[in-house]
């Protein structure tokens, strides 16, 4: 009885292991792709090509803290000059509960921003002018420089 058991066994084992070839086609493989993964890697590309490109109209440099006041009209009109003045660069300005600040420029070092700091100074009267190390925005297409 044993032996018949375990001769059923055997053969059933390899009944279970065996495969044909006729259905398996012999180095081919087909695979399925739904066509939205195509626009979703399209639009993930484009994604990333605008990121990198804001990215590289930023970098490390400096601005000058120009005002700091509560004085929403004094505030105007200091950026109105620095606006007239030098149109060149940029003026910042926000709200910062109770005070107005003021930063101006996007400059890569202190030595290009020193002319600027000194211009200023004397354009408000001798005011104290602070070099603020901040991300600043760059042309690319004016800055060669990496």
């Amino acid at each position: 009885m044993r032996s018949s058991l375990v001769l059923m066994l055997i053969f059933f084992s390899n009944h279970c292991f065996s495969q044909t070839t006729d259905s398996i086609p012999v180095n081919k493989v087909a695979v399925l792709k739904d066509y939205r993964i195509d626009i979703l890697a399209r639009k993930e590309a484009a994604l990333n090509n605008v990121v990198l490109q804001e990215n590289a109209r930023r970098a490390q440099g400096f601005r000058l803290m120009v005002l700091n006041t509560n004085n929403k009209e004094y505030a105007f009109k200091v950026r109105a000059q620095l606006l007239q003045k030098f149109p060149e660069q940029k003026p910042y300005m926000w709200y910062d509960n109770p005070y107005i600040r003021i930063k101006f420029g996007n400059f890569r070092t202190k030595e290009e921003a020193e002319p600027y700091r000194k211009a200023i100074s004397q354009m408000l009267g001798g005011a104290t002018i602070y070099f603020i190390p901040e991300t600043i925005e760059v042309n690319p297409s004016k800055d060669t420089e990496p």
